[in-house]
């Protein structure tokens, strides 16, 4: 379960990494929360058209969420009932397939008795994480919102994930994808996707104590309004567990 981490904001890394440039009139934040505005990267429904680039919030918001509260439920999205849950069927029945850009996540690791934050990278640049997305309405503003979430898998006998989360709880992971698999992810209909959703391997990531400024090595998570964004989050909820 991920519900903290740094997105890829700067221009020549989006170009680099991933092909794209998120627009110049949005700045996200320089670390992600349920409720926080961050890019991500779809391939438009007329696939003949190049990449595209979305500012929106994360946390998926399906049509029928009343408010935008909802998303800190489902910032993370189990791949193994995604065609189920409500939350996440519908963006998985339409292949609504995203990326995530991100520089590192952070996980909670336990092992001192206390939860210490950890930041955990691939070594080869930045990641590209696989995810679902739509667009809500927000039926206060009128306007509508483009949302994604995070898909995952079970990180069990991870030599890096199997050391983070409470104990006692289910390990897992983002589904963190290779560079040659972001078109055929983009591009693959609901019969096609469980064959991405597999675990990274451990030996192309690096992990290391990363705790938040100012609080310490056995800093918890924050539970502080966010700067910008209009949801906002009183500490995430469980992702994926209420879909």
């Amino acid at each position: 379960m991920c519900s903290n981490y740094k997105p890829v904001t700067l221009q020549d890394r989006l170009l680099a990494h991933f092909g794209v440039a998120r627009p110049d009139d949005v700045a996200p934040p320089e670390e992600t929360w349920p409720g926080y505005n961050a890019p991500f990267i779809v391939r438009p429904e007329d696939k003949a058209d190049a990449l595209k680039v979305f500012t929106g919030r994360y946390g998926l918001l399906p049509e029928w969420s009343k408010d935008a509260a909802f998303g800190r439920k489902t910032y993370n999205c189990r791949s193994e009932t995604a065609a189920e849950k409500p939350s996440f069927r519908e963006a998985w029945r339409k292949g609504r397939h995203c990326i995530i850009p991100a520089e590192e996540v952070y996980e909670q690791c336990y092992e001192t008795g206390v939860p210490v934050r950890w930041a955990i990278r691939r070594i080869a640049g930045p990641m590209g994480i696989a995810g679902l997305w739509g667009m809500w309405l927000d039926p206060k503003a009128g306007e509508r919102v483009p949302t994604f979430t995070m898909l995952t898998v079970n990180a069990s006998g991870h030599a890096i994930y199997e050391r983070m989360h409470a104990p006692g709880e289910e390990k897992r992971m983002p589904v963190i994808l290779e560079s040659d698999q972001y078109e055929p992810w983009l591009n693959c209909g609901p019969d096609q996707a469980m064959a991405f959703m597999r675990q990274y391997p451990a030996e192309r990531l690096e992990a290391e104590p990363f705790p938040l400024p100012g609080r310490g090595s056995a800093a918890k998570l924050p539970r502080a309004k966010p700067k910008n964004p209009p949801l906002e989050p009183s500490g995430p909820d469980t992702g994926d567990l209420f879909g």
